[in-house]
């Protein structure tokens, strides 16, 4: 089973080394970044499932990272700041966080946080989404009961692993989603960096859904992030 990944986003080497510590301790991946440059350089071809975010970092401060994030990923993101005022809390939820903890912090409170942040991402964007076994994207029909595709009223014929690529695209229309993750969902393994599978069938789907598969109408190619529809 693949570990849900935690993004660790600090300047403060032993900060992101201690919360490092309590996440693996309760079974999670860690990934760690010492600003904000770092952190989004990081996301263009990784997967994570949260990020914790402090405020206070050089160049680049946590709220603008935090809406950069934003333009293009939906993970949860828990801010950290040393400021305690409450508009500094109201600007940071408005930047698109999703909770906001003071420093000093309680490190199993932190804890409590991150699982709570998961429980409702996972509640809220995997669950109701699979509510739905028709999915009709302009004249792309997919039935995910019968695992049939339709372009207009014209069957396509797909492999089980290209269905499940399609299917994972389709239910996070408008996010772009990374090559690791579309891998690790899929194939339900670790990605690795040399692994072209995910382009390899993305290319046959293309071939099979698209009019013109040079110039996709459907699946598009973010270059250096990944695919969207």
């Amino acid at each position: 089973m693949v570990k849900e990944t935690v993004l660790i986003v600090d300047d403060d080497e032993k900060i992101r080394n201690l919360i490092a510590i309590y996440l693996e301790n309760e079974g999670y991946a860690t990934r760690k970044a010492k600003d904000a440059l770092e952190a989004l350089s990081f996301l263009q071809e990784n997967r994570v499932d949260l990020i914790i975010l402090d405020v206070m970092m050089p160049e680049m401060d946590g709220w603008e990272a935090c809406l950069k994030i934003r333009e293009e990923q939906n993970m949860p993101i828990l801010m950290l700041s040393a400021k305690s005022e409450e508009m500094d809390k109201i600007y940071g939820l408005s930047s698109g966080a999703d909770d906001y903890m003071t420093k000093p912090f309680n490190p199993m409170e932190l804890i409590a946080r991150v699982k709570s942040q998961l429980r409702r991402y996972k509640k809220y964007n995997v669950a109701a989404n699979a509510d739905s076994s028709v999915i009709e994207i302009g004249d792309l029909t997919i039935n995910t009961d019968t695992r049939q595709v339709y372009v207009g009223k014209t069957e396509v014929r797909l492999t089980p692993k290209e269905f499940d690529i399609l299917e994972l695209l389709a239910r996070n229309k408008g996010v772009v989603l990374s090559v690791s993750r579309i891998y690790e969902s899929v194939w339900k393994e670790d990605f690795l960096k040399s692994d072209n599978n995910v382009m390899v069938h993305i290319t046959k789907i293309r071939e099979k859904i698209e009019s013109n598969p040079k110039s996709p109408l459907y699946i598009k190619t973010i270059w250096g992030v990944g695919y969207k529809i």
